[in-house]
């Protein structure tokens, strides 16, 4: 996605939102029955439960690339794990990556994010990668809200609107 006219929000402010995010994810997926995780809609390719999956892991998959220098595709392609059965266990894990995400955060140098990393599209600096994936971020956790509606589970929070402002996310997921 290119949107040239928009300003690119701070590497400190895209962290900040990116928590937040996976916070209201972790709380929304701890709520979900297994039914409901195990449920795949026409309209995705994956169930909730690899939908609620993929939001840690590919928020995970941002460190890892930063820290290794390369970011593959099959980190994002990844399903969820047998053992994750549950929305707790899911949530569980969200904690962890989290945890995992928080750390690097807080002993990155700014030279992080001006560093140029290998991704399965082409090369792309730190900065722009972090926008990237807390752009998918939110995108997971537009469509794990909706879903969650949708198969009666309401979800405990709202979409937290202020955090997805400015970020390069399309109209077509609200």
């Amino acid at each position: 996605m290119d949107y040239p006219d928009r300003p690119m929000l701070l590497p400190l402010e895209l962290a900040a939102r990116l928590d937040r995010i996976l916070e209201r994810a972790e709380r929304l997926v701890a709520s979900l029955s297994v039914r409901a995780l195990d449920h795949r809609p026409p309209k995705l390719d994956r169930s909730v439960r690899d939908l609620a999956f993929q939001v840690f892991r590919l928020s995970l998959a941002y460190v890892d690339g930063m820290d290794m220098g390369e970011l593959p595709q099959a980190w994002l392609e990844d399903k969820a794990p047998a053992d994750l059965i549950d929305g707790p266990a899911i949530a569980r894990y969200g904690a962890l990556v989290r945890g995992r995400i928080s750390g690097w955060f807080e002993g990155a140098a700014p030279s992080e994010y001006a560093r140029t990393i290998k991704v399965y599209d082409g090369p792309q600096n730190g900065h722009d990668l972090l926008e990237r994936t807390t752009s998918k971020a939110a995108q997971c956790l537009r469509q794990l809200h909706a879903r969650a509606g949708e198969l009666g589970s309401p979800p405990p929070d709202p979409l937290p609107m202020s955090d997805f402002e400015g970020l390069p996310l399309p109209a077509s997921l609200w």
